[in-house]
C-alpha cells in the first residue's frame, strides 16, 4: 500500500525545500488586490508586492479560501490511485479552507480516503503539524493513526509572533484606529498568541524591534527548554537579516533543538501582519504523548 499523501493549504508557510523533503503538496489560498486575484505562493505575487500595493492603496488585500476545482484537481490523482490523503487547513476560525477540502473530497466520492484536519493554527504552527504527519506517513502509518496523533499534538503547538507595525492589522480591521496610532507614537509592538484557533493579543513591547524580539525570545526560554527537541521555526514576514540571525544565534546557544528552521511567511499571512513581524514556533513536550 502506498504511503499516505499529505496536503496543506498555503498558509503553512513551509519552504520549498521542506515541501520537497517531506513530499507535501500545497493548495493555495487566494489574495485579492483590487481587481487582481492571485494564488498564494505561486510566484505571480510576493509579500513585498503586497506591501507596496497595501501602502499605495492604504488598504489590506482581501484573502479567500482555496478554489474548489483546484482542491479537486490536487486530490484527484491520489484518490484515483486509492491512496489515503490527510489535508491540513488554517484554523476554521479564520478561513473556510477546511470546508473546501471536505467538499472536494465529497465531489470526488472520496470522503472515505480523505481526512481533513483543522490545525486550529496558522503559519508554521500548521507547518509543525504537517511535518510530523509527513514523517509518520513516510514511516508507513495510516491516515487514522496520523489524524489521532495530530489531535494529540494540536494543543501542544506554541505559536506566537511580535508585530512591528500595527498599521496592517488596523487596515484589516484587527485593531482600533486609536490603538494603531498609539502603537506608532509609542513604538508599541504587540505579541499575538494563537490559542484555540484564534489570534489573541498578549503583552505589548516598547522600543526598537531588535531589542523587543530578544526580550520576546528570552521570556519564552523556560517554554523552549520544555519543547520537543526535533525542530523550532523562526518565521518572519520580511525582517532584517541581522535580526533573524540574532534570534537564530540565541536559539542555537540554548542547545535544545536538532533543527532551527527559518522560513519567510507567505502572502496570506504577510498581508495581514505586515512587514517586520517575527515569531518563534514549536511543539511543547508532553511525556504522556508517545
Amino acid at each position: 500500500m502506498e504511503m499516505v499523501k499529505i496536503i496543506s493549504d498555503s498558509t503553512c508557510d513551509l519552504s520549498g525545500e521542506l515541501l520537497q523533503k517531506y513530499e507535501v503538496s500545497i493548495l493555495p489560498l487566494h489574495i485579492i488586490l483590487g481587481d487582481r486575484e492571485c494564488e498564494d505562493g505561486h510566484g505571480d505575487i510576493s509579500p513585498d508586492d503586497i506591501y507596496r500595493w497595501s501602502d499605495a492603496n492604504k488598504s489590506t488585500p482581501k484573502t479567500s479560501a482555496p478554489a474548489l476545482d483546484k482542491a479537486m484537481e490536487l486530490m484527484k490523482p491520489y484518490v484515483e490511485a486509492g491512496r489515503e490523503v490527510v489535508c491540513f487547513s488554517i484554523s476554521e476560525e479564520m478561513s473556510t479552507s477546511a470546508n473546501v477540502m471536505r467538499l472536494a473530497a465529497e465531489e470526488l466520492g472520496a470522503s472515505h480516503l480523505v481526512t481533513v484536519i483543522d490545525s486550529a493554527n496558522l503559519s508554521t504552527g500548521i507547518g509543525l503539524l504537517v511535518i510530523e504527519a509527513a514523517i509518520m506517513a513516510q514511516k508507513g502509518k495510516n491516515a487514522h493513526d496520523i489524524a489521532r496523533k495530530m489531535e494529540e499534538l494540536k494543543p501542544l503547538v506554541r505559536a506566537s509572533f511580535v508585530v512591528d507595525t500595527l498599521v496592517y492589522l488596523h487596515r484589516g480591521g484587527r485593531c482600533s484606529g486609536l490603538a494603531a496610532m498609539a502603537g506608532g507614537a509609542l513604538k508599541l509592538h504587540p505579541k499575538i498568541v494563537v490559542e484555540n484557533g484564534k489570534m489573541n493579543p498578549s503583552k505589548k513591547y516598547r522600543g526598537k524591534m531588535d531589542k523587543v524580539l530578544l526580550d520576546y525570545v528570552h521570556e519564552m526560554e523556560n517554554d523552549l527548554k520544555n519543547a520537543k527537541k526535533d525542530r523550532v521555526f523562526i518565521t518572519h514576514s520580511g525582517c532584517n537579516k541581522k535580526i533573524v540571525e540574532m534570534i537564530r544565534d540565541y536559539l542555537r546557544s540554548l542547545n535544545i533543538f536538532e533543527e532551527i528552521l527559518v522560513t519567510r511567511a507567505g502572502g496570506v499571512i504577510s498581508s495581514h501582519c505586515g512587514p517586520g513581524t517575527l515569531g518563534v514556533l514549536f511543539i511543547a513536550e508532553n511525556r504522556d504523548v508517545s
